[in-house]
């Protein structure tokens, strides 16, 4: 029995010092598990917090497919009567000069019209009122047809022929046709890709040159398109233009 229990002990003794160690193993190769773990995860951090900023230029230019022209004019009389007449008879030609130059009838449409009557204003200065009534009216023509404005804007001086004043009474200047793109949202897509694209290449080339490579989209935003005249000659021709920006990952 004693060399039993003393065989015990002795065994006892030399197991404790061998699970020790085995734990002791354990928990380091864990630590080094973990280290790696820790060490990758940092890695791998640092590579997302590496990224480029570039922005991508696309540009197209089109054909306005709108056209509008706001036409003032104005006739003054000694009667109201003769100031409406002589109106009426301004505003029949300016229809007649729109539609011989290929616009519609149902595309010409009255914005305004104003009668001053100059002795009922109170900073009357007793001038000549023998012209006391002065009409004016404003024609808008809204028309698909460029061509037919374009045409008929190189012919303004006509109406100026034919005994029609043009303008605002006050002295105001009357204004040029103006030309708009309407299909905006048609080429969306295609100048969109090409900004992408461009944005693309400039990032390429800039980690060619750093020694860096291009990784994924880390954020992107589109800009705002704009519409301008190509050249200030050709306000029928416009430039439609968009930027966007992209942060790609290196």
């Amino acid at each position: 029995m004693e060399n039993c229990e003393t065989k015990k002990h002795c065994c006892s003794k030399v197991a404790k010092p061998l699970a020790l160690l085995g734990a002791s193993f354990v928990l380091s190769f864990a630590f080094v598990s973990l280290g790696e773990k820790v060490y990758d995860g940092l890695t791998h951090f640092r590579s997302f917090d590496r990224y480029i900023t570039v922005k991508g230029l696309a540009t197209k230019d089109v054909d306005a497919d709108l056209a509008v022209w706001s036409l003032s004019f104005n006739m003054a009389s000694e009667t109201l009567a003769d100031a409406q007449a002589n109106l009426a008879g301004a505003e029949k030609t300016v229809r007649d000069f729109l539609v011989a130059n290929g616009l519609k009838p149902e595309q010409i449409r009255l914005q305004n019209m104003n009668v001053v009557d100059r002795k009922a204003q109170i900073y009357n200065n007793g001038g000549d009122m023998t012209l006391r009534y002065i009409l004016s009216e404003t024609l808008v023509a809204r028309t698909g047809d460029v061509a037919a404005m374009v045409k008929a804007s190189q012919n303004v001086s006509e109406l100026v022929k034919s005994g029609v004043t043009l303008g605002d009474p006050n002295g105001g200047t009357n204004p040029v046709p103006q030309y708009l793109f309407t299909k905006l949202n048609d080429i969306k897509p295609e100048l969109i890709a090409e900004a992408t694209k461009n944005a693309r290449e400039a990032a390429e080339q800039f980690a060619r040159d750093s020694g860096a490579r291009v990784g994924s989209i880390r954020r992107a935003s589109q800009g705002l398109f704009t519409i301008d005249d190509r050249d200030k000659g050709s306000p029928d021709h416009k430039k439609v233009r968009v930027v966007t920006t992209v942060e790609y990952f290196l």
